[in-house]
């Protein structure tokens, strides 16, 4: 006997990933409901070989549920997870609404699963940004051999980050520069996108970082280690999916490069693509619809005591967000947390 699941938001880019993450990693599901909003009612989504249909979040009853996996912003999340909760439904969110809940725990599987024990006080689980995701996944491995103290990171994220629109926004300008006469004039980013480079995701805060870079020092310090200081820079690039990090570290005890390589090489959800030659390392034309976070140009730096810089890539829709959801689900799963409901 499986289990029931319910994707809230499945007509999205992730949540269109979590069906085919379900349906791919034979998620053991007897049924599973595919919701959306009133308007996306009787719209068809596919799971594995099957196709459904979208049922009204609204009308939904989540008793029937054991599980939902919820993708669909963070002011549905805020009305909706307690009301799912509340019904016996374990809900795994995607969205920032709940990361920084003291009652909620934020949970990447090969970093921290003993924290998913805490989702009893509310039912819920949060899922980190994609970019936080990928970078930790990747750093825990270091900071248990070698202790991060600080850590520089500068991103450069993909736009199926800001949703369908800002793909669209990305083809749309593309296409216009090669047909005399056309323009595209930007509407979901502030300035154009194709071709181009913008050092702001989010919205500005008061001390000059945007809310993403201050989401990456919160949920790193939340899910790893709240002692490890975090400085980013989050660049939104015209790449169609795909996050790419470069982060310089600052570590408590010497770690060789070679050692540092070797180590990630056997790290759960880790590939390494490390040569030092044209062509040696991973771009997000390789990670898109891939599992691992791929990590490559593992370096010592010495500008710093106990240094090291690596360049790290993943599928933001999947590590990110859709997997990374699924993943939390199984682990549920493997520890004997997660019952059916009667």
């Amino acid at each position: 006997m499986g289990y029931r699941v319910a994707v809230v938001g499945a007509t999205g880019n992730v949540g269109r990933e979590m069906m085919n993450v379900l349906a791919d990693r034979r998620f053991p599901a007897d049924e599973v409901f595919a919701l959306a909003s009133r308007r996306s009612i009787g719209t068809e989504v596919s799971f594995g070989e099957k196709t459904l249909k979208c049922h009204d979040l609204e009308t939904f009853d989540f008793s029937k549920a054991d599980i939902c996996l919820m993708s669909a912003g963070s002011a549905v999340a805020k009305e909706w997870a307690p009301k799912i909760g509340a019904k016996g439904c374990v809900v795994i969110d995607n969205s920032s609404c709940w990361r920084y809940d003291q009652d909620v725990p934020l949970v990447v599987p090969e970093v921290n699963p003993d924290a998913i024990r805490g989702f009893t006080k509310k039912n819920i689980i949060a899922n980190p940004n994609c970019s936080t995701a990928q970078m930790v996944v990747a750093l825990k491995p270091i900071h248990d051999a070698a202790g991060i103290k600080r850590i520089v990171v500068s991103t450069y994220q993909s736009v199926s980050g800001a949703g369908k629109e800002a793909m669209d926004e990305l083809w749309q300008q593309t296409k216009t520069k090669y047909v005399p006469g056309t323009e595209y004039e930007p509407k979901k980013f502030t300035k154009q996108i194709a071709f181009n480079c913008i050092p702001h995701i989010d919205v500005f805060m008061e001390d000059g970082y945007t809310k993403e870079e201050w989401k990456m020092v919160a949920e790193t310090k939340k899910i790893m280690d709240p002692k490890i200081k975090v400085t980013a820079t989050c660049v939104r690039v015209p790449v169609f999916v795909g996050h790419s990090e470069s982060v310089n570290l600052e570590l408590e005890r010497p770690l060789a490069a070679e050692a540092a390589r070797e180590m990630l090489r056997h790290a759960p959800g880790i590939a390494v693509v490390d040569k030092r030659e044209p062509g040696g390392y991973a771009t997000p034309v390789e990670c898109a619809g891939e599992y691992e976070t791929y990590v490559s140009r593992i370096r010592e730096d010495g500008t710093v005591e106990n240094g090291l810089a690596l360049w790290i890539v993943s599928d933001n829709l999947l590590k990110g967000a859709a997997l990374n959801a699924i993943q939390i689900a199984e682990e549920m799963i493997a520890q004997g947390l997660l019952k059916k409901a009667a």
